[in-house]
């Protein structure tokens, strides 16, 4: 009787399996990019969806004939971490009916420090020369060449530590090549005039946060339009800017982890986001594992306890370790007071109760180029009472959509909640703020 041939493990499903089962510490994001991974198993077919595991296993293996070329891992064999696999796994073995891969852009968004960009650039190798692409033009893109050549260097030395490699690929200054199928990888800077022309098979963009507005990665996507099964691949850390085209992808992210789009718009991007969850304690060590999938491996628990335990003391710190370590999105890039201390400490008050107070005023005025604002400051008169703030902010009309798209503000919203105040014009209407702060005066003097 012939024996039954076993099974070949798929690492893709036993990690998604290990998550949703609770055996893997893990965020609500990640455990929603794992669940959507078992539906998908079950239900993709209806929708077009295929898994190949072969193929999957044939891009995590390519992984095993790297090398890591900095640190204490420096020469040893490129070992993916689980959570590594899924993503690398995920991106390639899912296809549509059609034979071609399903998703055509990929957001990974992890704390620094867990291997994002050795495995960016291992799987911008992958797509140089393990494909099957002819012609097969890859990319690492960043706002500076400096910046994208961090992951293109890291390529180069991968490929001099890899006799495979070294075998397959001419090395050129800023240019890896594969002769017989006319394929090179590049790093490509944001000079937009380079930028047009491009028949981008594989894209690499690194700390998409970075990126002060959307042009390099529109014009990577209008540059894939030509090929059969293009890949643009964004990793990043969390950021602080809300109106940022990384804050954009991530929302967008999060929508297709909780199926809120449409198949149509949804299926072809791939997310995976790695953070510590709203309710959770950013300093208690248990959680850190939900931002730092590699902890203990790549990320040293004792450094990233110091760090912690560093800015817990130092408010100015938190904003920096909270968005780099933990994954967390911030509302500006330092913190001069902790925000849960400034929230606790605020009330709400009805204006008309501080009539007849002391109040001590600070205006700030300006013709073109900044907000005006007002500060009447009311000193506490009991011995419990907090310190009791009015502001009014004013802005020229004509100038709030400039603005807008110049500090990437939502000047239009403030505006509409009465959280600024719009004057007239093209400049600051002194006469306006005047007649308001003579009213506002008025109307806080006791009735006499």
């Amino acid at each position: 009787m012939a024996k039954k041939r076993k099974s070949k493990t798929c690492l893709v499903e036993a990690y998604a399996r290990a998550v949703v089962d609770g055996k893997v510490i893990a965020g609500k994001l990640v455990k929603l990019a794992c669940q959507r991974h078992l539906n998908d198993l079950v239900n993709g077919k209806a929708r077009g969806l295929i898994w190949d595991a072969d193929a999957a296993r044939h891009a995590i293996a390519f992984f095993s004939h790297l090398r890591h070329s900095t640190g204490e891992w420096a020469n040893q064999p490129f070992q993916l971490q689980p959570w590594q696999a899924f993503v690398i796994g995920s991106l390639y073995g899912w296809k549509r009916v059609d034979g071609l891969r399903r998703f055509r852009t990929a957001y990974v968004e992890v704390a620094r420090k867990n291997g994002k960009s050795v495995m960016l650039a291992g799987t911008a190798l992958y797509a140089l020369v393990a494909d099957g692409e002819l012609g097969s033009h890859v990319y690492a893109a960043a706002t500076t060449r400096d910046q994208a050549r961090i992951i293109f260097g890291e390529a180069e030395r991968m490929v001099d530590a890899s006799p495979a490699l070294r075998a397959r690929v001419t090395r050129t200054v800023n240019n890896l090549a594969v002769v017989p199928t006319s394929s090179w990888f590049r790093p490509l800077s944001a000079d937009a005039s380079k930028m047009d022309g491009l028949n981008v098979h594989f894209a690499a963009v690194d700390e998409v946060h970075e990126h002060p507005n959307a042009e390099i990665i529109q014009k990577l996507n209008t540059a894939t339009g030509a090929r059969r099964q293009p890949l643009i691949f964004e990793i990043t850390t969390a950021g602080h800017d809300r109106q940022s085209i990384c804050r954009q992808h991530h929302e967008f992210s999060v929508k297709v982890l909780e199926s809120t789009v449409p198949a149509e718009a949804s299926d072809s991007w791939f997310a995976y986001i790695a953070t510590i969850d709203a309710s959770d304690d950013w300093t208690n060590p248990a959680v850190w594992i939900k931002a730092n999938p590699s902890l203990g491996v790549t990320v040293k628990v004792e450094d990233l306890k110091r760090q912690v335990d560093e800015a817990r003391e130092m408010p100015a710190q938190q904003n920096a370790i909270r968005r780099l370590r933990l994954n967390e999105w911030t509302e500006q890039a330092t913190r001069w007071i902790d925000m849960g201390v400034w929230t606790d400490g605020s009330e709400q008050f009805d204006e008309e109760d501080l009539i007849g107070r002391t109040c001590y005023g600070g205006l700030d005025l300006a013709r073109v180029n900044d907000l005006s604002s007002l500060a009447l400051v009311f000193p506490p008169e009991k011995p419990d009472e907090k310190v009791k703030v009015i502001w009014r902010h004013w802005c020229p009309s004509e100038d709030i959509l400039r603005r807008a798209r110049r500090d990437r503000a939502p000047y239009t919203v403030w505006r509409d909640h009465g959280f600024l105040i719009a004057t007239e014009g093209n400049t600051t209407d002194f006469q306006f703020i005047q007649a308001e702060i003579l009213e506002l005066a008025t109307s806080l003097q006791p009735n006499m």
